[in-house]
């Protein structure tokens, strides 16, 4: 393909308003991710009493059976998606998202077969799979040739994920009380409002005309395109940063809550917390996140990509130290537990911009191929989906072993697997991004 026609094929069509559109796309990334958490909490609850709506006893490993056909539906669609939205346009598939979601909720509300409960689970999982890869595809276009502008919608499109998921999964038990199984129909009007954002608050379009043209080559072009960059350089390191923190995602506020079994009483952690108790840490933690990801995001011309990662890494190291240090403090002052405290506070201020700068590299691959952003960009949900799945397995065994130890450990050697393949992603980071031999 001649440069100059992949070039037009993402020029904007409109007067450029990349600067709003860019808002618009995060703030509907914001409800979007909202929605989805709200999802995933709302049929937790409702499944815990599915027989009062008429639906059958649900067991423990089904809660886990549906959580996997989520992951698994992102993971194996994403690419799909990606390589659509570089053919038809990323503002055009963004918008497939919402829609997916409010089919979904709008059929869990009124179904109580569970294999139609499980369909809704692929219909969730496609949302996030049409969305994602469409809306990176999109930043990584808007922010073509600026560093500040890339470091900034990096950071600000992980805030708003990681925003709209906390603030869904504490909405939801809000809702499912007051509600009931109409909290559904609820969260059906926020997809719709995600939706009408990506409609009519997205004026920075791409020339679709222009990328129909373009011979994309399908399945075999897009293998050689990946096979041809480095992105797999970055995938080890950014799975298993993904799999540390989806390691506690799943087991954390289990282990902090539970009564410990006679092996694990010396643990200071292990079920020595109320939930009211936990929900303030986790606020805590996200406020810290939070500003981690704004510092960081803000770095990039004076940091390299592989730099903040490391420092995040090491981050992460700290903040397993200081952890360990305080699940062996049983018995001992309360103030002896502030400097670790502490620690772990600038440990996780300090991680956070591990995440960023890992989706600012995979956008610095996509410039070596400007008419297949969105296929590489979809990549972030493979490697988030396989991160989290691998996460949620290493950290079942790892606390059934040891408790928080076991998580500790567990993500001490996660962490030390990031590591390795970074060494190796730094020699070639100044290579990334430039323009490439496009296969044939």
């Amino acid at each position: 393909m001649d440069p100059a026609d992949a070039q037009a094929s993402h020029a904007p069509s409109a007067p450029d308003h990349s600067g709003r559109s860019l808002t618009a796309v995060l703030f509907g990334t914001f409800t979007l991710r909202l929605s989805t958490g709200l999802t995933g909490a709302l049929l937790t609850y409702h499944l815990a009493h599915f027989e009062r709506v008429g639906g059958v006893r649900v067991e423990p490993g089904m809660i886990g059976i549906l959580a996997a056909l989520f992951y698994v539906s992102e993971l194996v669609m994403s690419p799909v998606f990606g390589v659509l939205s570089d053919r038809f346009g990323h503002h055009r598939l963004m918008q497939l998202g919402p829609l997916f979601g409010f089919i979904a909720v709008i059929i869990t509300g009124i179904t109580v077969a569970l294999p139609v409960v499980a369909g809704t689970r692929v219909l969730a999982g496609l949302s996030t799979a049409a969305s994602v890869p469409s809306i990176l595809g999109f930043i990584a276009m808007a922010t073509a040739g600026d560093e500040l502008a890339r470091g900034r919608a990096s950071a600000r499109f992980e805030g708003a994920t990681l925003a709209g998921l906390g603030f869904g999964i504490v909405l939801a038990g809000l809702l499912i009380d007051r509600f009931g199984v109409n909290a559904f129909f609820i969260n059906a009007g926020i997809y719709a409002i995600s939706f009408l954002i990506y409609r009519y608050g997205v004026k920075f379009r791409e020339n679709v005309r222009a990328m129909r043209r373009v011979d994309h080559g399908g399945l075999k072009r897009y293998l050689e395109i990946l096979g041809s960059s480095h992105v797999w350089l970055l995938a080890p390191t950014w799975i298993a940063i993904n799999a540390a923190l989806g390691l506690w995602t799943n087991q954390s506020l289990f282990q902090l809550t539970q009564k410990p079994s006679p092996e694990f009483a010396d643990q200071y952690l292990m079920g020595h917390f109320q939930p009211t108790e936990i929900s303030i840490g986790l606020a805590i933690g996200l406020v810290v996140f939070f500003g981690g990801l704004v510092f960081w995001g803000n770095r990039f011309r004076r940091f390299r990509r592989t730099s903040i990662i490391f420092f995040g890494i090491l981050g992460g190291l700290a903040v397993i130290a200081a952890a360990g240090v305080i699940n062996h403090s049983e018995g001992l002052p309360g103030i002896t537990r502030a400097l670790p405290g502490a620690v772990v506070i600038g440990g996780l201020f300090v991680l956070a911009g591990a995440t960023p700068a890992a989706l600012g590299l995979l956008a610095d691959v996509s410039e070596a191929y400007p008419e297949d952003r969105g296929a590489i960009m979809g990549l972030y949900s493979v490697f988030l989906a396989v991160g989290q799945i691998g996460g949620s397995l290493v950290g079942a065994e790892a606390a059934r072993i040891g408790g928080i130890d076991g998580l500790l450990v567990g993500t001490l050697a996660l962490l030390f697997i990031a590591l390795i393949p970074l060494v190796r992603l730094r020699e070639v980071e100044h290579l990334i991004g430039q323009p490439a031999a496009h296969p044939s």
